[in-house]
């Protein structure tokens, strides 16, 4: 795996690997179907106790992509469904919401399917909220004293806030409905406007795998780049881009099938 990570649109970058990776073992051209259908909340994630989850609210989906019995997940607010050929998938318009989930979703469950990458699909019922203690706790075991959160996570913002202190967590997200609210003793903030003002005051950026899919992650790692700051990704969406960039990813509960 590469171990310099390029500058660029990753997913774009990852479609031409996905395409290496097609050729390299004969699938190009082989008649295999892959189907991504838009999860239920329960489908993706069981019944948590807790209700505040995107997915439960209806503002994100969950799409999975089923190939040679393998499966790989992704989250969007614009879901799609998308049935055909592998290789049509390398078709997309990767300045769409819509066909870069279906490719993220795509490329996951394609790795998983040749033992490439592990963790494609979500954690369900009370591991969203164990995985997110446990998140915190591996992030403040390795020194991190402030972090910021870049996509609000209710389970995970409550698991910083209880281990850093709010005053030592921030939380930035781009749902205006969020924005300007506090959650757990901590403001969201703007993660158009307030991006960068935030990952300078952070010893840490703890970034949700959807940025890959709206397209948000390049500007991220390039503030984070120049403030010096690490950049952790977590979550199933981002399992293959990750491994296949050497990106820095956590997804303690992350399951193989």
């Amino acid at each position: 795996m590469t171990t310099t990570i390029p500058e660029g649109d990753l997913v774009r970058l990852a479609r031409e690997k996905l395409r290496d990776i097609l050729e390299k073992h004969d699938l190009m051209g082989e008649k295999v179907s892959v189907r991504v259908g838009v999860l239920t909340p329960e489908e993706a994630i069981g019944r948590p106790l807790r209700r505040d989850f995107p997915i439960v609210r209806g503002v994100e989906k969950l799409i999975e992509a089923r190939f040679r019995g393998a499966r790989g997940h992704a989250f969007t607010d614009a879901p799609a469904e998308f049935v055909g050929p592998v290789e049509a998938v390398l078709q997309g318009d990767m300045d769409r919401t819509r066909d870069r989930a279906v490719f993220v979703a795509v490329l996951n469950a394609v790795m998983r399917s040749m033992g490439m990458v592990a963790g494609t699909v979500h954690c369900r019922d009370e591991e969203p909220e164990e995985c997110a203690v446990e998140i915190a706790g591996r992030l403040y075991d390795r020194g991190v004293r402030r972090v910021a959160l870049v996509g609000l996570n209710p389970a995970i913002a409550e698991a910083l806030s209880r281990t850093f202190g709010a005053e030592n967590v921030a939380i930035t997200d781009l749902n205006p409905d969020n924005i300007g609210g506090s959650r757990f003793g901590v403001t969201i903030r703007d993660g158009a406007s307030e991006q960068e003002a935030v990952i300078a005051q952070s010893d840490l950026l703890l970034v949700t795998g959807t940025t890959l899919v709206n397209g948000t992650l390049e500007g991220i790692r390039r503030i984070a780049r120049e403030h010096d700051r690490p950049l952790v990704l977590y979550g199933v969406t981002c399992a293959g881009i990750a491994e296949l960039f050497g990106l820095e990813r956590i997804c303690p509960y992350g399951h193989d099938e």
